[in-house]
């Protein structure tokens, strides 16, 4: 991921990040805790569109790093 945004823009690295892992009503409680183990040091969410979980903690996370500086 990091190699993409590099050759993109490499500005782009130093933009603040989250990280929004999608389709997490296929994940039960198991696997979702096995993911974070893995995850890099970053604020992340897990999100399902079409259960609508995690949608208004990800705008809450966007909206506090757009506007907390």
């Amino acid at each position: 991921m990091l190699n993409e945004l590099n050759l993109y823009n490499p500005e782009l690295l130093d933009k603040k990040r989250i990280l929004a892992i999608t389709k997490s009503d296929l994940a039960d409680a198991e696997l979702m805790k096995e993911m974070k183990k893995e995850l890099p040091d970053l604020p992340y969410v897990f999100i399902s569109s079409f259960k609508k979980k995690g949608l208004n903690q990800l705008k809450d996370m966007i909206w506090n790093i757009l506007f907390s500086e």
